[in-house]
């Protein structure tokens, strides 16, 4: 990298750097249709970006955005606190494998206790070997099964 590292999240006023986040995700994922195709407007992405259950953080090279995450605080029924699950986390290609991800997971931390979160939580594909060597440098691994289940007409 010829510039610093920098992370942080993105506010209601971040729709360029947000649009390019889902670029970036699309790239990274080989998955432009998603993440490009439908986008919501301007409208939609600030009410997202300044709700208090979404959170995006971006990674920056320069003013370049080399990867980001997009996460969701999830608000507990059994007791009064909240878990955050990441639901997507990409860096660009050329950037890997430099700590960028991790500088991300870090950022991410912070925010998270500053808004009280009592754990976070990411799933990662059988096969994914990089996602999961990452992830558990940050956690504990927990084998589950994962549904997807079709809303009823």
């Amino acid at each position: 990298m010829n510039h610093a590292l920098s992370t942080r999240a993105l506010g209601a006023s971040d729709i360029v750097g947000f649009r390019s986040l889902l670029a970036l995700f699309g790239s990274a994922f080989d998955d432009r249709e998603t993440y490009l195709s439908a986008q919501p407007d301007d409208n939609y992405l600030r009410r997202l970006l300044a709700s208090d259950t979404f959170i995006a953080v971006a990674a920056f090279d320069g003013a370049t955005l080399i990867g980001g995450i997009a996460a969701y605080i999830l608000p507990k029924f059994e007791q009064a606190r909240s878990e955050l699950y990441i639901y997507d986390l990409a860096v660009d290609a050329q950037y890997r494998r430099r700590g960028v991800a991790t500088a991300l997971i870090a950022e991410l931390r912070k925010i998270a206790v500053d808004r009280g979160v009592y754990g976070i939580y990411v799933q990662a594909d059988y096969g994914d070997d990089a996602a999961i060597a990452l992830y558990a440098k940050h956690g504990t691994r927990e084998d589950v099964m994962h549904f997807d289940i079709i809303p009823a007409p």
